[in-house]
This record gives structure tokens, sequence and C-alpha cells, in this order.
């Protein structure tokens, strides 16, 4: 924009011109072929660059990549197991539908310049390689081509979009997704157009996803991504069937349950003690409809989802090992980290050394693992040294930037615990409030509106404060010099989920576990900064639980789905908005050319920020429906519809709104597998301790054995009398729900209820670990066909290298002595 340049600094744009210069002339010098174009009009001037490798760029860059090049077609043999199934009992699959084009399986090695003939389609230069390969090529030498000081880390086209030197980089769409009238025929679609009308198309809900085409158009990271998803989605089905199947038990349970129908019929027959100083005594039958929703979760049912949901997670990624192996070996990514990889540009440019890489033996760039821990632990010691000098060091730094990103990152985790204070505090406050109003229903409903309320202003601050992690660990990870760029997501990845683990389960922890277990008694009631410490709501703290649940977890998709509908369709219709303000004069418009070119119809799209928050918003959700599964058994129903929307609103995203990504290759989904496996073994934990300490479960099962077996009666013996010195000073007696005497102390009945729940956690997690681990032993991680094709492929290239030899000594090309 000439407007916009002519109130910028002379000198940065005189630098940026310098730069764009530079870069452009080092790609020519490259071997690559520019050809610029240009759009204008009254306000705007847009410069496009298109870029193109000619065939010796692109075979000898194509041998130093290590790509993977066909050496025999084989046909496509991928199937889904309800496919198979269907086969076998002769009906046809629901879920399956016939794509066309159909990309081919390969047996395929790395390229090698001087053994092109092997390699099948060699002689056409225009489609030997593929466009997601042409892609990868060109994206290698824009992020390795410098253009000022390495050691100032000036290489590289990111670098350059990041300093506006270029507004924009991306590898173009194949046309228009929209299927043309006169273009019916399936097999003369575009890959853009397959994947749209097979794909993304909301009527497509019920159909597998085309994971080939996927690959062969975005490469095999996104298309893994979607695959995992897909995979994800169909595990949840049995998952929420049979949490749905435990809601119904629990409405049949309710209708018949005693103790409910005792406090429903108590009337006055129950007097409890006030919930704050200034509230009123309140009678046990008035919260007949809240402890009876609380049994809709809590009986014996639950017990039995827990064990299944934590079996269910172990199978699942038992299963999804299986299907990543496979995945793997069928796009030739199986070794992508170990030997294909290759060091990040960014790295390369800022390693203080070189070393020779033990497995392929090349000389590659060096940063010392000692000096990376040293980064990594310097904002731990320094957030110490701030919070002992009372954070007065952040005012005369003496050290690094980084080290007070680091710092900076470490207080985030505090300023979570002090929202989480605020919102116990909130909820307290306006309970008090309430109570104080005068209105009756207001008052009998002050700790459900102090619980609702805080869910939703958790919920604020959750969304808050997910936008300020994600800046300062991009800064964090870029300062600890990771090698490969799938070490770098990594750590990324990891330090921003222990944010978002800690900002979005923080509260529902504190409900599970902490809520009512430090009140204290009549007479005797313990605080926080002067406030009396918060007590189960009527139901009990499962029924809070649940509520929190489904506020933060249906709120949080609701609320992202909406976003993902409506914030792409606005930010496309501004950026359109921006470029057509006027009538643009191009030079393919003076033709006469009244079609838009492609580069600028892929420019007026979005930018693809990566799957980083696609995966985070799973894997979340994952936490969600396992972690806490025993007070909510109807989380996987809602998670498994939210999924079926969420497949279709990202493969739109992708197809129609985004420009399209650089094809990257992947191994797996990365560290994300091992954040869920850690969320498996911490849901046994959770589930457990949900039973045994904040369940009626187990006091109810106490009483049916020690006391009556029909329950009658439970209500009076989970409630004792407030002591006699709380009684003579205000002049009444009243009752409130503790395991104590008369006197405040800790009864007899209580002990014993801790001794059960602590055995019951034993005995929980050592039976769920132990049938998990004899899953994990019986699952193996690679399917038996698969070793088999492995080994088959092994023996046939042995094969292959013996037949080449004789043929080579046959010729005279070869010798022994050689």
């Amino acid at each position: 924009d000439p407007q916009e340049q002519e109130g910028q600094n002379e000198e940065t744009t005189a630098e940026s011109e310098t730069w764009r210069k530079k870069f452009l002339n080092k790609l020519q010098a490259a071997g690559i072929c520019i050809e610029k174009h240009m759009v204008q009009d009254e306000k705007k001037v847009v410069h496009y660059v298109l870029l193109n490798a000619p065939w010796s760029v692109l075979c000898y860059y194509a041998e130093d990549l290590r790509l993977r090049l066909p050496l025999q077609a084989l046909p496509n043999q991928a199937s889904n197991w309800s496919d198979r199934v269907a086969k076998q009992l002769g009906v046809p699959s629901l879920l399956h539908e016939e794509v066309p084009n159909l990309p081919l399986d390969y047996y395929t090695c790395h390229f090698k310049v001087n053994k092109l003939a092997w390699f099948l389609g060699s002689n056409e230069q225009d489609t030997f390689f593929s466009s997601t390969q042409r892609h990868r090529i060109l994206y290698e030498i824009l992020a390795t081509t410098p253009y000022g000081h390495l050691k100032q880390g000036e290489v590289g086209v990111d670098r350059l979009l990041s300093e506006n030197v270029f507004a924009a980089a991306f590898p173009l769409h194949e046309g228009p997704f929209a299927v043309p009238a006169d273009r019916l025929a399936p097999e003369s679609l575009t890959e853009r157009q397959v994947l749209f009308q097979y794909w993304a198309r909301w009527q497509k809900w019920n159909r597998y996803q085309p994971l080939d085409h996927i690959r062969r158009y975005f490469g095999e990271k996104i298309a893994l991504y979607f695959a995992w998803l897909g995979f994800y989605t169909g595990w949840l089905l049995p998952a929420a069937v049979v949490g749905t199947l435990v809601f119904i038990a629990g409405i049949f349970l309710m209708l018949s349950d005693i103790p409910a129908q005792e406090i429903c019929e108590s009337k006055d027959q129950y007097q409890m003690c006030p919930l704050c100083k200034e509230c009123p005594q309140w009678q046990l039958s008035s919260i007949c409809s809240m402890f009876k929703a609380g049994r809709l979760f809590d009986h014996g049912g639950t017990i039995f989802f827990s064990i299944f949901m934590s079996l269910w997670a172990v199978t699942f990624l038992e299963y999804w090992k299986r299907m990543n192996a496979t995945l793997a070996h069928r796009w030739d990514c199986s070794d992508f980290e170990d030997i294909e990889e290759r060091p990040r540009p960014q790295f390369t440019a800022m390693a203080p050394m070189t070393m020779e890489n033990p497995i392929t033996g090349a000389e590659e760039p060096y940063f010392p693992k000692r000096n990376r821990v040293k980064r990594v632990t310097a904002g731990l010691m320094v957030i110490i040294m701030m919070v002992r000098n009372k954070l007065s060091s952040l005012k005369h730094p003496v050290v690094p930037d980084g080290k007070l990103m680091a710092a900076g990152l470490y207080l985030q985790i505090a300023v979570v615990v002090m929202f989480l204070i605020s919102i116990i505090l909130y909820r307290a406050i306006i309970s008090i409030l309430v109570s104080r109003s005068g209105n009756f229903l207001f008052v009998a409903s002050a700790s459900r509106i102090a619980s609702l309320t805080g869910s939703v202003v958790n919920l604020i601050f959750i969304l808050i404060l997910s936008k300020i992690y994600i800046a300062l660990a991009h800064f964090l990870t870029k300062w600890e010099m990771h090698r490969t760029q799938t070490k770098y997501e990594d750590a990324f990845t990891f330090k921003v989920f222990v944010f978002q683990f800690v900002n979005f389960y923080s509260s529902p922890i504190y409900i599970a576990f902490f809520k009512g277990r430090f009140v204290g008694y009549p007479g005797h009631y313990k605080t926080l900064l002067g406030i009396r410490n918060e007590d189960c709501g009527a139901g009990g703290c499962l029924i809070e639980l649940a509520q929190e649940l489904l506020v933060i977890m249906v709120g949080k998709q609701v609320i992202n789905n909406v976003q993902e509908i409506v914030i792409p369709k606005l930010k496309g219709w501004w950026q359109k908005y921006k470029l057509r303000s006027k009538k643009q004069k191009s030079k393919e418009a003076q033709l006469g050319l009244a079609q838009q070119v492609p580069w600028e119809s892929n420019y007026e799209l979005l930018v693809c920020e990566g799957l980083f928050d696609e995966y985070l918003e799973m894997v979340l959700q994952f936490g969600f429906i396992t972690i806490f599964v025993a007070a909510c058994p109807l989380a996987p129903l809602f998670a498994l519809l939210n999924n079926w929307v969420e497949i279709r609103l990202d493969a739109q995203k992708f197809v129609c709104e985004y420009r399209r990504p650089v094809a990257e290759r992947a191994q797996g989904i990365g560290i994300w597998f091992y954040i869920l496996e850690v969320i498996t073994h911490l849901a046994v934990i959770s589930n457990a301790f949900l039973i045994a300490f904040t369940s009626d479960f187990l006091p109810r099962l106490y009483y049916q054995y020690t006391r009556a077996s029909d329950l009658q009666g439970y209500v009076n013996f989970t409630l004792a009398y407030a002591p006699k010195h709380f009684a003579s000073q205000h002049n009444v007696t009243c009752r409130y729900r503790a395991y104590r005497d008369e006197n405040g102390r800790y009864s007899l009945t209580y002990w014993n209820l801790l001794a059960i729940r602590l055995g019951f956690i034993i005995v929980f997690e050592h039976v769920v670990f132990f049938i998990a681990r004899v899953i994990d032993l019986m699952v193996p991680d690679i399917p038996e066909s698969l070793e088999i094709k492995v080994k088959r492929e092994r023996y046939l290239a042995k094969q292959a290298l013996a037949e080449n030899q004789v043929n080579l000594r046959a010729s005279g090309l070869y010798s022994t002595a050689a």
C-alpha cells in the first residue's frame, strides 16, 4: 500500500526493499524461474512473484531431501474393518463410498539422480514429481536462502514474512473447489474438487474419509491428523452408547431412590445449619429436586463406567498405534524422524558448531545439549529469584530476554492459580449476596446460582489466558534451539499443553477433590481471606462437577465451532474487501481476461495456521471424557456429536477457506500420543478418587452392610448435630452433613469410611492397571499382516540388489576386488 509506506520509517522501507532484492536474486542464482505480475488500483499495488523450479533443480533437491519416488506400482488395498466385516457378511457397507482417482500404492526408495532410469515415470518430467513434492522442494529453497547475516537469523522466507518484507508465501490450489456444471464425470475432477465433493461436504458426515486423497493433496502431516480424528471419533461411538445407557439407568434409580424419597418427604424434620453468618436456617426438604438430580450421576453404574472408560482409553491408544504403523508404512514415512528429517533452517543458521549425524553420517549443525538444558532451567531459576525479590528484578533485568520470557511463562501458572482463587471467592461472595437478597427463590438457589455463574466466569478466564500462553511458549521454544521441526513442535506442544491443562482443569479438579473438604463445622468454620470456605451444594459436589464439565466442555465446543464457522467467513470477506475495494487494473485484465487469475484468488483466502489448535481442542476433550467421566457419563456423547461436526468443519477450512499449506511429512501425531497416554493413567487415578471421596457410593454401601440394606434412615446417618456451644449461642438445634459427634470431633464412622475409601482406591487402581497391562501385551503395536509385508519388501529389495550385481558382473562393470 503506497499510502501506508509513506507513513513508515524510510530506513525500514529501504531495508525491506534491500532484503527483498537480495532474496529474489539468490533464488534466481539457485536456478529458480521467477515470473512477476502486478495488480493495481487507486490505492493499492500488489506484486505477485511466481516461482517455478526447473527439472535440474528438482532432481538435485529431491536427492538432497531424500525424497522417496516410486519403483513399482501396486493396487491400493487399503480398507476399513467395517468394509471387511460387510464383505464377509455379504452386505453393503454403509460407511464406504467409491472415490474417483484413487491413488495407487508403490514400492519406493530414496531418489538418486544417477539411478533415474530405475524410477517409474522418469521419462515424463512434468508428472514425475507430484505437486506436493514440488512444493516441498520450493519451500526448502525458500526456507534456507539467506538474505543477510546468518548468525542474526536473517535467512528464509518465514523471517521475511514476520518482518513484513513479503505479505504472504504459499503454494497454489489446483483450481477452484466448486465443480462446474459441464464437468460431472468423476474422473475429470481435479484433486481439490474430489476432496470437496467426497469429503468436505456436510452430506458426507457418515462416510469414511478419503485419507489417501488427503495425503496426496495436503501431505502426510495433515492426513495423519484427520486419520487420528476419524479413528478417535469412531471409537467414541461405543463409549457414547454405554455412557447413555448408564445415564438412563440413573434416571430409573433416581425414581426409586429411598434417601431421595426420605429428603422429599421430610418436610420440617431436618433443620439445617445456616450456610453463612447472615444466612437463615433452611429445611433439607428444600433440596429435593437437586438431590434427585445428583442421583442421575452418582450410582453403582458410575463404577462400571469408570472402569469401562479407563480400559477403553488404553485399548483405543493400542489400536491407534497399529493404525499409525500401517499408515506410516503405506505412506513411506516410517523412518522419517530418524533418517529423512533435516535440521530447521533457523537452527542451521544459529547453531554454533557442527557434528556428524550418528545415523546418516552427514555433517550437520549442532547445539550442545548442556546449553539447551541450561536454557530450559534458566527460566525456573529466574522466577524463584524474582518471587524472592518481589518481582523487583523486572524493573532492572540482569538476565537475557529469553530468560525473562521463560520467567514470564512460569508467572502464567501463578496467574492461573490467582484466577482460580478469585473464582472461589466469587462463588462465596455471590452466594452471600444472593442469600441476603430476601427473595425466597433466590435464597433457596443461592449456592446453585453462585456455582453456575462461577462456571461461566471461569470459561471466560480460560479463553483469555489461552491466547497469552501460546505467544509466550513460541518465544521460549525458539530460544531453546531445537534441531528439527518435529522436536520444535513437540517442545512447544508440551509447554502449551501443561498451561492449558492447568487452565482448563484447575476448576474441575478443585470441585472434585478440594471443595467441601476444609469447611469445618458450626462454630469452627474455616475461612480464606476472611470468607468462609465453600461447601458442596445441596446435591453434592458430583452434580456440581458434572455442571462444571458441561459448561466448560460443551461451552468451549460450541464457541469453537461457531468461531470456526463465522470467523473464517468474516476474515475471508474482509480480505476480499481490502483487495477488491476498487476496480483492479491488472495486466491480465488489460488483455481482456475476465476470469480472476489463481494467485489472486488464492491470496484472498486465509492463512493456514497449522494443526496445533485442532489437536489441542481434541486432546483437552479426551481429558474431559476420561479424567472426570465418573461425574458425567454423557460426556462421550457430547464429544461424539461435536467431532462429527468438527471433521467436516476442518475439511471445509482446508479445502475451501485456507490457502494451500506446504505439504509436510510426519511419522505420527508426535508428542500428542504420549500426552494421551499420560491422560489415560491420570484418568484411572482421578476416577478412583472421585468414586472414593466425592461420590456417595461407598458411604451407601457401608450403610447397607452395617445398618439397613434398603437404605432406610440413610439421610439421618449422614447428618451430624451442631455442637452444644453453637446451639446454645444461637438458641437453635440444627444439622449439617458430616460424620462428627456432638463436640465436632470425627466419629468412628468417619475413620471406618476413610479406611474403606483408601482401600477402594488401591484395589481400583491395581485392578484397572493390571487389566490395561494385559490389553497392552495382547495387542501388538504392529499388525501381523504389516510385519509380513515389511519382511517381504526387504526380501525383494535384497533379491533385486543381488540381481543387479549379477547384471553388473555380466557387463564387466563390477569386480570383486573393487
